[in-house]
C-alpha cells in the first residue's frame, strides 16, 4: 500500500471535499452496477427507481462517514454539509441534464440528505482513531 502511496500522491485535505469525492465515487460505482443488471439480469427500468434511492442513501452515508473521519470535530456538521452538497449538486446536475425546472418537491430531497450525511459524519468521527 506504501508503494501506491508513494506513486500517486493524491489525497484531498478537506473533510468536505474528500466526502464528496467518495460520495461520487461510489454513486458512480452503484450506477455501473445497476447498468450491468439491467444489461445482464431481467430487471426492468421501471424497478430502479427504489434501487437509486438505496444507492444515493449510501453513497451519501459513506461520503459523510469519510468526512467525519477526516474532521478535527463536528463530525456531524461535516457529514451533513456533505450530505447537503451532494443533494445540491445532484440536483443541478439533474436541472441541466434534462432542461426541467427546480421545483419544491427537489429541494425535499435536502431533507433526507441531511439527515443521512449527519449520521455518517457522526459515525465517521467515532469511528477515527485518537
Amino acid at each position: 500500500m506504501q508503494q501506491i502511496r508513494r506513486l500517486l500522491p493524491f489525497r484531498i485535505a478537506g473533510p468536505t471535499l474528500s466526502g464528496l469525492w467518495y460520495a461520487y465515487l461510489w454513486m458512480m460505482l452503484g450506477a455501473l452496477i445497476l447498468s450491468l443488471l439491467l444489461r445482464w439480469t431481467n430487471l426492468q427500468e421501471d424497478n430502479l427507481s427504489p434501487l437509486t434511492y438505496v444507492i444515493h442513501g449510501l453513497s451519501v452515508f459513506a461520503g459523510s462517514f469519510i468526512s467525519g473521519k477526516r474532521s478535527d470535530r463536528k463530525g456531524w456538521y461535516q457529514g451533513a454539509l456533505t450530505g447537503t452538497l451532494y443533494s445540491i449538486v445532484l440536483n443541478i446536475i439533474s436541472f441541466l441534464a434534462l432542461d426541467a425546472t427546480i421545483g419544491g418537491h427537489d429541494l425535499l430531497y435536502l431533507i433526507p440528505a441531511f439527515i443521512i450525511g449527519a449520521a455518517g459524519g457522526i459515525f465517521g468521527k467515532n469511528a477515527k482513531k485518537n
